[in-house]
């Protein structure tokens, strides 16, 4: 039985950006699939484009480590949201996702009144094409400097 377009974007969610475990994020992916961020410039430190499974578990295990390192904000569940839309193509579906990280001081270093840093908001699309409950092609679509 193949998975529906939410069962896929949650687990893809939970592996990726809430746990950060590059080993179940690779395998939420075909073993040929494509993981793209066509924004993303060449040489960034967010890879632009990994092809199968392997280097996809490999490059975001080394993407992870190091935002480890660097950045330790994890998303706020309440208040960040997602809207999947269907297509025409039962095997394509396309997520908006707004996620917010609390009191995570934005590029332009903000503050609110109370002198804490102010929420910050990433928008992003992504294009999941899915091959029997799995992601064969994912398209990310976000701003690149939120990545650093």
């Amino acid at each position: 039985m193949s998975r529906t377009p939410q069962e896929i974007f949650q687990s893809y969610i939970y592996a990726g950006s809430l746990t950060r475990n590059a080993d179940a994020l690779a395998e939420q992916f075909t073993e040929d699939g494509v993981f793209e961020a066509p924004l993303v410039p060449d040489g960034a430190v967010f890879p632009r484009r990994l092809v199968g499974r392997e280097e996809i578990r490999a490059a975001m295990a080394a993407y992870y480590e190091r935002q480890a390192k660097d950045d330790d904000r994890k998303p706020n569940l309440q208040k960040s949201g997602y809207v999947l839309h269907t297509t025409a193509d039962p095997d394509v579906f396309i997520a908006e996702i707004d996620t917010v990280f609390d009191g995570a001081e934005g590029a332009d270093g903000k503050q609110g009144e109370n002198g804490k840093s102010e929420d910050v908001t990433v928008s992003l699309v992504q294009i999941f094409r899915v091959r029997d409950g799995k992601i064969a092609r994912l398209r990310d679509y976000f701003a690149p400097e939120v990545v650093g």
